[in-house]
C-alpha cells in the first residue's frame, strides 16, 4: 500500500516527559463520566429532598458501586451539585475539574441530557455522537441517566453537565483536531482512570509478559483496555488469564519482553484506531507521540474499490472511526478491516524479528462495544456479520 514492499518504517517513540516523572504512580482515579454521574445523582437528591448528600454511590459498568464526595451545591428553580475529579496518578488535564450537574424537573418522565459551559460540541461525524450535540460519550450518558433514575424513578428531568474552565482545558487535548469545540469531552468506558500513559504502566506491562512466560505459556494476548481484553478472553477461552495483558500504549515493550522470554506467538486484539497506528509502524501509541494515519485508511479504501469521494473523506477524517463508518455503509468493512489486520500482523512480526526473534502474530479487530470480532487474520474468529 505504501509502495515499500518492506512495509512502513517501524517507530517506537519515547514517552513525553510528563509521563516519566511519576515512576511509581499507579493510583487509579475516576473518569469525567463517572464524576458527572455522581454530580447528577447528588443534584437529583437535592431536588427531591432539599438536602445535599455529603456522599453518593454510583454503580459502574462492572456492576460495582463507588463512592464520591460531593463538593458543593445550591438549589433554586433547579438543583446543582459539584463533584471534583480525582484522576489518580494519570497525567490528566481534567484532574481537579469541577464536574457540575444541574437537574430540573420535567413532566413527561424523560431524562434529557444536555451540555453546558465547558462541555464540547461535536462538529464532525466519526465519534459515534450526534453532530451538534454535546461531547458526552455513550457509557457516561448511560451512567448519568441510571444515576438520576435511581433517585427519580419514573420522574423526568433535564440534566445539564458543565465544567467551569473546560474550554481552556480542551486546548491541552486533541478535541479540536477531532472536531469538538468549546470544551472537554465527558469520557469513560469503565468509569475508572488507569495510568496507561505512565512509565509505571510500561513496567507493569513488561512484568505481566514475564509472569505469563514464567507459567510456561507460549502465547501472549495483547489488548488495549478492558473491552478489548474481555473480547480477547472470549476469543481464546482455553488460555489461562495470565496470558492476557492490557498493554495500553506499550505494544512494542510487550513484544520486546515476549521475545526476550522465549514466547513464540502474539495475538493482538484491538479497535480500528490503535490498529491503524500499529499498521503505520508505530508500536508506542501514546496520543502525544503519534496520530492516526487516516491517509493509510484511505489507501486501503481505494484498494478495495472505494469511490474517490470515500477515499478523500477518509483520508481527511479526524478519526479512524469515520473510516469504519464509511466502510460499513459502503459494504467494504470486512475486506478493508481484514487488510488492516494483516498489515498489523506484518508490523508486529517485523518488529519482533528486529528485536531478536520473529514471533508469529495474529490480529483481530473488534467493534466499538467490544462485542464482535469484525475482522481477523484467522477467519474462524470473525463473529460480525453485515446487515
Amino acid at each position: 500500500m505504501s509502495g515499500d514492499p518492506a512495509g512502513p518504517e517501524l517507530r517506537e517513540p519515547d514517552l513525553p516527559r510528563t509521563a516519566k516523572v511519576r515512576p511509581k504512580a499507579l493510583r487509579t482515579g475516576f473518569t469525567t463520566g463517572a464524576c458527572s454521574a455522581a454530580a447528577a445523582k447528588a443534584a437529583a437528591e437535592l431536588m427531591v429532598t432539599g438536602a445535599l448528600p455529603p456522599v453518593v454511590d454510583v454503580v459502574f459498568p462492572d456492576g460495582r458501586p463507588r463512592r464520591f464526595e460531593v463538593d458543593s451545591a445550591h438549589v433554586g428553580p433547579a438543583a446543582t451539585a459539584v463533584v471534583v475529579k480525582d484522576a489518580g496518578d494519570d497525567p490528566d488535564v481534567t484532574h481537579g475539574a469541577r464536574l457540575t450537574a444541574t437537574v430540573t424537573p420535567r413532566a413527561d418522565g424523560a431524562v434529557d441530557l444536555r451540555g453546558g459551559e465547558g462541555v464540547g460540541v461535536v462538529t464532525k461525524p466519526g465519534l459515534g455522537l450526534e453532530v451538534g450535540g454535546p461531547a458526552i460519550n455513550p457509557v457516561p450518558r448511560r451512567m448519568i441517566t441510571e444515576a438520576v433514575r435511581e433517585v427519580l424513578g419514573d420522574g423526568g428531568a433535564d440534566v445539564t453537565i458543565s465544567v467551569p474552565g473546560g474550554e481552556k482545558m480542551a486546548y491541552k487535548t486533541t478535541n479540536r483536531r477531532l472536531g469538538i469545540f468549546g470544551g472537554i469531552s465527558i469520557l469513560g468506558t469503565t468509569g475508572i482512570v488507569r495510568p496507561f500513559s505512565t512509565a509505571s504502566w510500561r513496567s507493569s506491562v513488561e512484568q505481566a509478559v514475564a509472569v505469563s512466560a514464567a507459567q510456561g505459556g507460549r502465547t501472549v494476548v495483547l489488548s488495549t483496555g478492558g473491552r478489548t481484553e474481555r473480547a480477547a478472553m472470549r476469543l481464546l477461552p482455553d488460555l489461562p488469564d495470565v496470558a492476557f495483558v492490557e498493554v495500553g500504549d506499550f505494544t512494542g515493550a510487550a513484544i520486546r519482553r515476549a521475545v526476550e522470554h522465549g514466547l513464540t506467538d502474539v495475538v493482538f486484539v484491538g479497535m480500528i484506531g490503535k490498529l491503524t497506528k500499529l499498521a503505520s509502524g508505530v508500536v508506542m501509541t501514546h496520543y502525544t507521540r503519534s496520530k492516526v494515519d487516516t491517509p493509510l485508511l484511505g489507501r486501503i479504501t481505494a484498494e478495495f474499490g472505494g469511490t474517490p469521494e470515500q477515499v478523500e473523506e477518509i483520508g481527511a477524517a479526524a478519526t479512524a472511526r469515520r473510516a469504519y463508518e464509511v466502510w460499513q455503509d459502503a459494504g467494504l468493512l470486512p475486506a478493508c478491516a481484514h487488510r488492516l489486520c494483516t498489515s498489523v500482523a506484518a508490523v508486529l512480526e517485523r518488529f519482533s524479528e528486529e528485536t531478536g526473534r520473529r514471533l508469529r502474530a495474529r490480529v483481530a479487530m473488534v467493534d466499538f462495544e467490544g462485542e464482535h470480532v469484525v475482522a481477523a487474520t484467522e477467519a474462524r474468529w470473525v463473529t460480525w456479520r453485515s446487515r
